[in-house]
């Protein structure tokens, strides 16, 4: 371990690995996000309703949208060869839940 607590590289696995490169992506767009690993599996958390999780072969998060056919939800799917057109893919879901949000508040103090 490091003197933040972390795994050197070497000893993390895939999705760990993956996951940091996609953090430091987001930070590159100057997005903030969290890493949780465990299982073979890596969490990314950058906002509500927008976590993305990677095996280590590739990055997954919700789009927002529901399937007409199935009612279920549709999901987004990315190899981890290219972090940094991920992070920028995310970014931009980032904006829309962000502007959303101010929506959605902006209308809650308006009914208040």
């Amino acid at each position: 371990m490091n003197a933040t607590g972390r795994k050197a590289p070497a000893q993390r696995c895939p999705a760990a690995l993956a996951a940091e490169h996609l953090r430091i992506g987001l930070e590159h767009c100057g997005v903030a996000a969290d890493v949780r690993e465990g299982h073979s599996v890596a969490l990314v958390s950058i906002w509500t309703n927008l976590v993305v999780w990677t095996d280590g072969l590739a990055y997954r998060w919700w789009t927002g949208k529901i399937s007409p056919k199935t009612g279920r939800r549709l999901y987004r799917v990315y190899g981890v060869d290219n972090p940094a057109t991920v992070a920028h893919c995310v970014a931009q879901r980032y904006e829309e839940l962000r502007k959303a949000s101010c929506r959605f508040e902006g209308l809650a103090e308006r009914t208040s």
